[in-house]
Protein backbone atom coordinates (compact mmCIF):
# COMPACT_ATOMS: atom_id res chain seq x y z
CA UNK A 1 0.00 0.00 0.00
CA UNK A 2 1.35 3.46 -0.93
CA UNK A 3 1.93 5.28 2.36
CA UNK A 4 1.93 8.63 0.54
CA UNK A 5 -1.79 8.30 -0.19
CA UNK A 6 -3.79 10.02 2.53
CA UNK A 7 -6.24 7.80 4.39
CA UNK A 8 -9.80 9.15 4.62
CA UNK A 9 -10.61 10.61 8.03
CA UNK A 10 -14.10 9.06 7.75
CA UNK A 11 -15.06 6.16 5.54
CA UNK A 12 -18.61 4.77 5.34
CA UNK A 13 -19.27 1.78 3.11
CA UNK A 14 -22.70 0.33 2.28
CA UNK A 15 -24.21 1.51 5.58
CA UNK A 16 -27.77 0.42 6.17
CA UNK A 17 -29.83 1.33 9.25
CA UNK A 18 -33.51 0.62 9.86
CA UNK A 19 -36.03 1.44 12.58
CA UNK A 20 -38.85 -1.07 12.44
CA UNK A 21 -40.17 -0.95 8.89
CA UNK A 22 -38.52 2.43 8.18
CA UNK A 23 -35.20 2.54 6.35
CA UNK A 24 -33.16 5.49 7.64
CA UNK A 25 -29.92 4.78 5.75
CA UNK A 26 -30.04 2.72 2.58
CA UNK A 27 -26.64 1.39 1.45
CA UNK A 28 -24.84 4.72 1.92
CA UNK A 29 -21.17 5.10 0.96
CA UNK A 30 -19.18 8.27 1.55
CA UNK A 31 -15.73 9.43 2.60
CA UNK A 32 -14.25 12.53 4.21
CA UNK A 33 -10.71 13.60 3.34
CA UNK A 34 -8.27 14.42 6.13
CA UNK A 35 -7.82 18.13 6.75
CA UNK A 36 -10.98 19.11 4.87
CA UNK A 37 -14.30 20.72 5.67
CA UNK A 38 -16.98 18.36 4.40
CA UNK A 39 -20.68 19.27 4.48
CA UNK A 40 -23.31 16.53 4.75
CA UNK A 41 -26.66 17.96 3.64
CA UNK A 42 -30.18 16.64 3.33
CA UNK A 43 -33.78 17.43 4.26
CA UNK A 44 -35.00 16.41 7.70
CA UNK A 45 -35.45 12.66 7.78
CA UNK A 46 -32.83 12.07 5.07
CA UNK A 47 -30.60 9.96 7.32
CA UNK A 48 -27.88 12.50 8.12
CA UNK A 49 -28.21 12.29 11.88
CA UNK A 50 -28.27 8.49 11.92
CA UNK A 51 -25.20 8.36 9.68
CA UNK A 52 -23.20 10.82 11.78
CA UNK A 53 -24.26 9.26 15.09
CA UNK A 54 -22.97 5.96 13.71
CA UNK A 55 -19.66 7.63 12.84
CA UNK A 56 -19.51 9.13 16.34
CA UNK A 57 -20.06 5.73 17.94
CA UNK A 58 -23.54 6.36 19.32
CA UNK A 59 -25.12 3.73 17.06
CA UNK A 60 -23.83 0.37 15.85
CA UNK A 61 -24.00 -0.27 12.09
CA UNK A 62 -26.63 -2.87 11.25
CA UNK A 63 -25.05 -3.50 7.85
CA UNK A 64 -21.92 -2.09 6.24
CA UNK A 65 -18.75 -0.68 7.79
CA UNK A 66 -17.73 2.64 9.33
CA UNK A 67 -14.17 3.74 10.04
CA UNK A 68 -13.20 7.01 11.70
CA UNK A 69 -9.49 7.91 11.78
CA UNK A 70 -8.95 4.29 10.77
CA UNK A 71 -10.79 2.96 13.83
CA UNK A 72 -14.07 1.20 14.44
CA UNK A 73 -16.22 3.71 16.41
CA UNK A 74 -17.71 0.90 18.52
CA UNK A 75 -14.89 -1.63 18.99
CA UNK A 76 -12.16 1.03 19.29
CA UNK A 77 -14.21 3.62 21.15
CA UNK A 78 -11.70 4.22 23.97
CA UNK A 79 -8.93 4.93 21.44
CA UNK A 80 -11.14 7.11 19.27
CA UNK A 81 -12.90 9.36 21.81
CA UNK A 82 -9.81 11.42 22.79
CA UNK A 83 -9.19 12.20 19.10
CA UNK A 84 -12.60 13.51 18.08
CA UNK A 85 -14.89 16.36 19.08
CA UNK A 86 -18.66 16.26 18.76
CA UNK A 87 -21.02 19.22 18.79
CA UNK A 88 -24.39 17.65 19.60
CA UNK A 89 -27.80 19.04 18.59
CA UNK A 90 -28.78 19.08 22.27
CA UNK A 91 -25.35 20.48 23.26
CA UNK A 92 -24.96 18.10 26.25
CA UNK A 93 -24.75 20.85 28.91
CA UNK A 94 -26.66 20.69 32.20
CA UNK A 95 -29.54 23.11 32.51
CA UNK A 96 -28.33 24.94 35.64
CA UNK A 97 -24.56 24.95 34.99
CA UNK A 98 -22.85 28.23 34.16
CA UNK A 99 -21.31 28.46 30.72
CA UNK A 100 -17.66 28.77 31.78
CA UNK A 101 -18.07 26.12 34.49
CA UNK A 102 -19.26 23.67 31.86
CA UNK A 103 -16.43 24.52 29.49
CA UNK A 104 -13.81 24.16 32.24
CA UNK A 105 -15.32 20.83 33.29
CA UNK A 106 -15.03 19.49 29.74
CA UNK A 107 -11.45 20.82 29.49
CA UNK A 108 -10.45 18.88 32.63
CA UNK A 109 -11.51 15.64 30.93
CA UNK A 110 -8.74 16.05 28.32
CA UNK A 111 -5.01 15.57 28.67
CA UNK A 112 -3.94 18.66 26.71
CA UNK A 113 -6.91 21.02 26.39
CA UNK A 114 -6.91 24.37 24.67
CA UNK A 115 -6.70 27.48 26.84
CA UNK A 116 -10.28 27.89 28.04
CA UNK A 117 -10.15 31.67 28.39
CA UNK A 118 -8.77 32.09 24.88
CA UNK A 119 -11.43 29.83 23.39
CA UNK A 120 -14.20 31.61 25.31
CA UNK A 121 -12.95 35.01 24.15
CA UNK A 122 -12.65 33.83 20.58
CA UNK A 123 -16.24 32.59 20.53
CA UNK A 124 -17.68 35.55 22.42
CA UNK A 125 -18.55 33.65 25.60
CA UNK A 126 -16.94 36.14 27.95
CA UNK A 127 -20.07 38.22 28.50
CA UNK A 128 -22.20 35.18 29.35
CA UNK A 129 -19.67 33.02 31.18
CA UNK A 130 -21.51 33.23 34.52
CA UNK A 131 -24.96 32.76 32.99
CA UNK A 132 -26.74 29.41 33.58
CA UNK A 133 -27.05 27.35 30.43
CA UNK A 134 -30.86 27.46 30.38
CA UNK A 135 -30.74 31.30 30.27
CA UNK A 136 -28.35 31.51 27.34
CA UNK A 137 -29.72 32.60 23.99
CA UNK A 138 -29.82 30.03 21.20
CA UNK A 139 -26.72 31.54 19.61
CA UNK A 140 -24.83 31.52 22.92
CA UNK A 141 -25.74 27.87 23.46
CA UNK A 142 -24.39 27.08 20.01
CA UNK A 143 -21.12 28.88 20.76
CA UNK A 144 -20.73 26.98 24.03
CA UNK A 145 -21.46 23.70 22.27
CA UNK A 146 -18.78 24.44 19.66
CA UNK A 147 -16.27 25.39 22.38
CA UNK A 148 -16.99 22.11 24.21
CA UNK A 149 -16.32 20.18 20.99
CA UNK A 150 -13.02 21.96 20.32
CA UNK A 151 -11.46 22.33 23.77
CA UNK A 152 -9.86 18.86 23.66
CA UNK A 153 -7.80 19.64 20.51
CA UNK A 154 -9.55 17.04 18.32
CA UNK A 155 -8.09 15.72 15.07
CA UNK A 156 -11.64 15.44 13.73
CA UNK A 157 -14.70 17.41 14.81
CA UNK A 158 -18.36 16.81 13.96
CA UNK A 159 -20.33 20.07 14.10
CA UNK A 160 -24.11 19.97 13.83
CA UNK A 161 -25.81 23.26 12.87
CA UNK A 162 -22.91 25.28 14.34
CA UNK A 163 -24.35 28.74 13.66
CA UNK A 164 -28.08 28.18 14.24
CA UNK A 165 -29.48 31.12 16.20
CA UNK A 166 -26.34 33.24 15.83
CA UNK A 167 -26.31 36.82 14.63
CA UNK A 168 -24.32 37.61 11.44
CA UNK A 169 -21.21 38.61 13.39
CA UNK A 170 -21.25 35.37 15.41
CA UNK A 171 -21.74 33.37 12.23
CA UNK A 172 -18.73 35.00 10.55
CA UNK A 173 -16.57 34.45 13.64
CA UNK A 174 -17.51 30.77 13.65
CA UNK A 175 -16.73 30.48 9.93
CA UNK A 176 -13.28 31.98 10.52
CA UNK A 177 -12.61 29.54 13.34
CA UNK A 178 -13.65 26.52 11.26
CA UNK A 179 -11.37 27.67 8.44
CA UNK A 180 -8.49 28.02 10.90
CA UNK A 181 -9.10 24.49 12.13
CA UNK A 182 -8.80 23.22 8.55
CA UNK A 183 -5.59 25.20 8.07
CA UNK A 184 -4.20 23.53 11.21
CA UNK A 185 -4.99 20.10 9.75
CA UNK A 186 -8.19 19.40 11.68
CA UNK A 187 -10.91 17.59 9.73
CA UNK A 188 -14.38 19.14 10.04
CA UNK A 189 -17.63 17.33 9.23
CA UNK A 190 -20.41 19.89 9.03
CA UNK A 191 -24.18 19.63 8.88
CA UNK A 192 -26.18 22.80 8.39
CA UNK A 193 -29.51 24.04 7.11
CA UNK A 194 -27.79 27.24 5.91
CA UNK A 195 -26.86 26.27 2.37
CA UNK A 196 -24.89 29.50 1.99
CA UNK A 197 -22.76 28.29 4.91
CA UNK A 198 -22.00 24.98 3.21
CA UNK A 199 -21.20 26.72 -0.06
CA UNK A 200 -18.92 29.21 1.72
CA UNK A 201 -17.00 26.71 3.85
CA UNK A 202 -17.02 23.21 2.38
CA UNK A 203 -14.30 21.62 0.28
CA UNK A 204 -16.67 18.72 -0.42
CA UNK A 205 -20.46 18.44 -0.22
CA UNK A 206 -22.45 15.21 0.13
CA UNK A 207 -26.22 15.50 -0.40
CA UNK A 208 -28.32 12.70 1.09
CA UNK A 209 -32.00 12.02 0.57
CA UNK A 210 -34.04 9.04 1.79
CA UNK A 211 -30.90 7.46 3.16
CA UNK A 212 -29.03 7.49 -0.16
CA UNK A 213 -26.31 9.64 -1.67
CA UNK A 214 -27.85 11.67 -4.48
CA UNK A 215 -24.97 14.05 -5.23
CA UNK A 216 -21.37 14.59 -4.20
CA UNK A 217 -18.69 17.04 -5.25
CA UNK A 218 -17.12 20.40 -4.58
CA UNK A 219 -19.51 23.36 -4.41
CA UNK A 220 -18.22 24.51 -7.82
CA UNK A 221 -18.78 21.09 -9.39
CA UNK A 222 -22.32 20.93 -8.03
CA UNK A 223 -23.32 24.46 -9.03
CA UNK A 224 -21.73 24.56 -12.46
CA UNK A 225 -24.68 25.33 -14.66
CA UNK A 226 -23.26 25.37 -18.19
CA UNK A 227 -25.78 26.93 -20.53
CA UNK A 228 -28.39 27.30 -17.80
CA UNK A 229 -29.42 30.67 -16.46
CA UNK A 230 -31.04 31.24 -13.07
CA UNK A 231 -33.21 34.25 -12.31
CA UNK A 232 -34.27 35.02 -8.75
CA UNK A 233 -37.38 37.14 -8.36
CA UNK A 234 -38.20 38.58 -4.94
CA UNK A 235 -41.33 40.72 -4.63
CA UNK A 236 -42.64 43.19 -2.07
CA UNK A 237 -45.86 41.30 -1.25
CA UNK A 238 -47.09 37.71 -1.72
CA UNK A 239 -47.59 36.52 -5.28
CA UNK A 240 -51.17 36.41 -6.59
CA UNK A 241 -52.83 32.99 -6.99
CA UNK A 242 -51.54 31.05 -10.00
CA UNK A 243 -48.43 33.20 -10.35
CA UNK A 244 -46.03 30.29 -10.87
CA UNK A 245 -48.10 28.78 -13.70
CA UNK A 246 -48.67 32.19 -15.26
CA UNK A 247 -44.96 33.05 -15.30
CA UNK A 248 -44.01 29.67 -16.69
CA UNK A 249 -46.50 30.12 -19.53
CA UNK A 250 -45.05 33.55 -20.30
CA UNK A 251 -41.50 32.18 -20.43
CA UNK A 252 -42.17 29.00 -22.40
CA UNK A 253 -42.09 25.26 -21.78
CA UNK A 254 -38.28 25.04 -21.66
CA UNK A 255 -38.19 27.12 -18.49
CA UNK A 256 -38.71 25.79 -14.97
CA UNK A 257 -40.33 28.05 -12.38
CA UNK A 258 -40.05 27.13 -8.69
CA UNK A 259 -42.00 28.91 -5.96
CA UNK A 260 -39.50 29.15 -3.10
CA UNK A 261 -41.86 30.93 -0.70
CA UNK A 262 -44.76 33.37 -0.91
CA UNK A 263 -42.49 36.24 -2.00
CA UNK A 264 -39.74 34.62 -4.09
CA UNK A 265 -39.47 32.46 -7.18
CA UNK A 266 -36.58 30.88 -9.05
CA UNK A 267 -36.59 30.67 -12.84
CA UNK A 268 -34.22 28.18 -14.49
CA UNK A 269 -33.81 27.85 -18.24
CA UNK A 270 -31.55 28.50 -21.20
CA UNK A 271 -29.06 31.35 -20.82
CA UNK A 272 -31.08 33.76 -22.94
CA UNK A 273 -30.50 37.56 -22.78
CA UNK A 274 -34.26 38.12 -23.03
CA UNK A 275 -35.08 36.17 -19.86
CA UNK A 276 -34.85 39.15 -17.50
CA UNK A 277 -36.92 41.33 -19.81
CA UNK A 278 -39.63 38.65 -20.04
CA UNK A 279 -39.80 38.35 -16.26
CA UNK A 280 -39.96 42.15 -15.94
CA UNK A 281 -42.76 42.34 -18.49
CA UNK A 282 -44.70 39.63 -16.65
CA UNK A 283 -44.37 41.60 -13.39
CA UNK A 284 -45.72 44.73 -15.07
CA UNK A 285 -48.65 42.90 -16.67
CA UNK A 286 -49.59 41.18 -13.38
CA UNK A 287 -49.18 44.22 -11.10
CA UNK A 288 -46.27 42.57 -9.25
CA UNK A 289 -43.64 44.91 -7.81
CA UNK A 290 -40.16 43.35 -7.74
CA UNK A 291 -37.94 43.97 -4.74
CA UNK A 292 -35.00 42.34 -6.53
CA UNK A 293 -34.46 40.62 -9.84
CA UNK A 294 -31.09 38.96 -10.34
CA UNK A 295 -29.49 36.77 -13.00
CA UNK A 296 -26.63 34.44 -12.14
CA UNK A 297 -25.30 30.91 -11.80
CA UNK A 298 -27.09 28.30 -9.77
CA UNK A 299 -26.41 28.41 -6.05
CA UNK A 300 -26.00 25.35 -3.86
CA UNK A 301 -29.55 26.01 -2.66
CA UNK A 302 -30.80 25.77 -6.26
CA UNK A 303 -29.03 22.44 -6.70
CA UNK A 304 -30.35 21.15 -3.38
CA UNK A 305 -33.94 22.08 -4.20
CA UNK A 306 -33.68 20.49 -7.64
CA UNK A 307 -32.29 17.24 -6.26
CA UNK A 308 -34.67 16.92 -3.32
CA UNK A 309 -37.81 17.89 -5.19
CA UNK A 310 -38.07 21.39 -3.73
CA UNK A 311 -37.76 20.31 -0.09
CA UNK A 312 -36.06 23.01 1.98
CA UNK A 313 -33.58 22.29 4.68
CA UNK A 314 -35.46 23.27 7.80
CA UNK A 315 -34.33 24.16 11.26
CA UNK A 316 -35.09 21.61 13.94
CA UNK A 317 -34.20 18.18 15.17
CA UNK A 318 -33.90 15.43 12.62
CA UNK A 319 -35.18 12.10 13.90
CA UNK A 320 -33.48 9.80 11.44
Amino acid sequence: MDSSVARPAVEVRDLRMTYGDKTAVDGLTLSVAEGSITAVLGPNGAGKTTTLETCEGYRKPQQGTVRVLGLDPIADRKQLLPRIGVMLQGQGAWSGVRAMEMLKHIARLHAHPLDVDYLAERLGLGECGRTPYRRLSGGQQQRLGLAMALVGRPELVFVDEPTAGMDPQGRRTTWELLRELRTDGVTVVLTTHYLEEAEELADQVHIIDRGRMIASGTPLELTRGGATATVRLVVTKPFPPGARESLRKALGEDTEVTLLDERSMRVTGKADPTTLSKVSRWCEENDVLPESLTLGRRSLEDVFLDLTGGVHLTEGVEHV
